[in-house]
């Protein structure tokens, strides 16, 4: 392991996290059922308190199986980029966890159908019929929050 190279991190600060939830528009939300664990790409929305997600399930799915029987969700955003430093990469993390609570009735409002499409980036339909497909809000009621970076040579 003596040729192995490594880049230090360092934890991020709130505002620095913030940003990353305000403008980086899709992370990877992990879900569990048991033993089992399902983890899909998704747009998230987050207003400066609390991170919704939009999802198109149908019935039987396995998203919507996952969806009923997670207790702790975690909920990831990363980045790269290319920089001049010899060791090639910037890069960054935030974790989030917590439980998923779907919004009740009396908040739907705030999502109306011109809201949702400005909040939330188009669902993503793969081999669902969207006739059948049920549109649910969902929201991560944050536990907590880790950001990472790498840091500076």
């Amino acid at each position: 392991m003596d040729n192995i190279e490594y880049a230090y991190t360092h934890g991020m600060d709130d505002a620095a996290v913030e940003e990353r939830l305000e403008t980086t528009g899709t992370g990877v939300l992990a879900l569990s059922e048991g033993d089992d664990s399902y983890a899909i790409p998704l747009a998230h929305y987050y207003d400066g308190e609390r991170l919704y997600f939009r999802l198109g399930v149908t019935d039987g799915s396995r998203k919507g199986r996952f969806l009923e029987t997670t207790d702790t969700a975690s909920y990831v955003l990363y980045g790269t980029a290319d920089t001049d430093d010899p060791r090639g990469i910037d890069s960054w993390s935030v974790l989030v966890t917590g439980t998923l609570t779907e919004l009740p009735e009396s908040e739907h409002e705030r999502f109306d159908t011109a809201e949702i499409n400005r909040a939330f980036s188009p669902i993503r339909v793969f081999d669902e019929d969207v006739e059948e497909m049920e549109i649910r809000i969902v929201e991560l009621e944050i536990e907590s929050i880790t950001g990472r970076q790498t840091a500076e040579a």
